[in-house]
Order: C-alpha cells, then structure tokens, then sequence
C-alpha cells in the first residue's frame, strides 16, 4: 500500500527512505523537489540542517542505487549486513565519527575489512553529495595491509599431460582460451564461429566490465560446462590449483609466445593492463635457470 506525506498543501509518495526534521516526517523526494525549487523555501528553509537521517536507510538506498553488477550489489549488501550493521545501523550518520569506521573494521579479515571499508567510503562519499554531512568521517581511514600471494598455476605442459577425467577437455578449454568460470558457463554452441570463442555475457548476467566482451582464437573443442564448479573444482585440487588459476596457464601460455602484454590484456578481458602485467611479471625457477644458461653462454662459459 502507497503511503503519501502531506507538506504544506503538497502531497509526495513517500520513498524508502526517510529522515525526520523538527518530528515532521519528510522523504527523499520532498527533500529533492526543495533543493530543485519545487517547493517553497518555507516548506525546507533550512535545507539539509536539522535532519535526522539514519546510516541503515541511507545505505541501503545509496547502494541500490549504484550503477553495479547484481553479483558485486550483492556482496557489498553482505558487507552491509554482516560487518557494517551491527555497528552504524542505528547512528545518525553525521554523528559517525572517523574512530566508529575504525572500530568498524578492526579485528576483519584484511580482504573483508577492505570490502567493507570500500562500502563505507562510498556511503560517505554519496551523503558528502547530497550536503547530508560537510566532511567524510571515511576520509583518510586505511585497511590492513593485503599481501597478495602469487596464484599457484599449472603450465600448459602441466594441463595437457593432467589426468582429469571426463572433465578434461572443459579443463584443457579453460586453460587455452581464458575465460572466466562465469563466461564458460554462460558459453552455447551459437558462440562458436569463425574459428572464435565469442564472449559477450556471464552466468551472472553481463560480463564483469566492458573488457570483458571480447573474442579469443578458437584453439580447443568446445563442449558444453556443467552448472556446478563443484567437479572442476574437485578434478582440480589434487594439482593444488583452483578454476581461475586456469586463467594464468592462459596468460603464461602467452607469454611464453612472446604476445604482447596489451594483446594479453585484451584477450583475457582485463580492464586494467596492470593486472595483465601483474600475471606477466609472475617468474617460474626454469626460466631462472634458463637464464642462468643463456649468460652462461653469453660469458663463452
């Protein structure tokens, strides 16, 4: 059922959410049509000062608002739930305080406090817009630090000589033309041609950035993948390795033929070239050892 707000003679729909100046109940919109001129002055005289607007309304609106995949709207809304919550659900968000998003995401998981950093900031960052508040309490606060270990992969000598049952040739696609699980799944016989793996779409929708719609040389049959990563995932452990990391067999194939690094990039749908070079940059001990022959011979040794 629609509820409606009456404002000095002006009825409005009332919106998710809602903020209370003076103990007069407003809405988002009453406030938007004030700040555009479509109420009177009298109506909002004093603009956003005195409002009472809470960090749990805001949030949820500020984040479905976000121009965002469902899978990513979906994670940050966890963040939300499990992390942020419990602490800011129920505080004035101008009352929040730089020590509060501290105390927020201190003792998190360095991945997780990161997320959910990342997710307050952006709240923060939509009501320093909107004039809710002067200053972004967020401004300035840093996670942990976040080692990155480098992903264990198999090379493609590895994977071709793999024994993964009736799994393999998904397997052995997967490492030949670097597609994510995602992009594999969503994959049907129709985007297959022209000697072309055509990439336009994921399981989970579209594809995770406009890099991402992308063709790759057909090397390997295709045959269509389970729904479930679950078999793959299984096939594949014993090896120490995961799905994705069939994704740098790809780039390291590559680079082991000399394809240049923006080629790479392109290829493996990265928007950003330093995740490519970050996969480009990962060294094997036989190419140590390879090098230590080659000076040698250089040396006349």
């Amino acid at each position: 059922m629609t509820s409606h707000n009456k404002l000095n003679g002006r009825t409005s729909q009332k919106s998710f959410l809602t903020v209370y100046v003076h103990e007069q109940l407003f809405n988002t919109k009453d406030l938007a049509l004030t700040l555009v001129g479509e109420l009177t002055p009298f109506d909002f005289e004093l603009k956003w000062k005195g409002v009472i607007v809470h960090f749990e309304s805001f949030a949820m609106q500020t984040i479905g608002n976000l121009p965002i995949r469902h899978k990513t709207r979906a994670t940050y809304l966890s963040m939300l739930r499990l992390h942020i919550f419990p602490a800011l659900a129920h505080r004035e968000i101008s009352a929040i305080k730089r020590l509060d998003i501290q105390s927020t995401i201190h003792g998190l998981p360095p991945q997780t406090s990161a997320m959910s950093l990342a997710v307050i900031k952006t709240v923060f960052r939509e009501a320093l817009a909107q004039e809710i508040i002067e200053a972004s309490p967020a401004h300035g606060v840093s996670g942990p630090k976040i080692m990155v270990k480098p992903r264990e992969f198999l090379t493609w000598e590895e994977v071709s000589k793999g024994s993964f049952g009736k799994y393999g040739p998904q397997i052995r696609f997967l490492a030949l033309h670097g597609l994510r699980w995602s992009e594999a799944v969503a994959l049907t016989v129709e985007d297959i041609r022209d000697d072309r793996v055509w990439v336009n779409k994921s399981v989970h929708g579209q594809t995770k950035s406009k890099a991402g719609i992308r063709s790759v040389p057909l090397v390997s049959p295709f045959i269509v993948f389970p729904k479930s990563p679950k078999t793959l995932r299984k096939v594949l452990k014993p090896y120490g390795v995961d799905i994705h990391s069939l994704r740098h067999t790809y780039a390291y194939l590559l680079k082991q033929q000399n394809v240049h690094v923006t080629t790479a990039q392109r290829l493996l749908g990265h928007s950003d070239p330093r995740v490519t070079m970050g996969i480009y940059t990962q060294v094997l001990d036989n190419e140590i050892d390879d090098v230590g022959v080659l000076l040698a011979k250089a040396a006349g040794f």
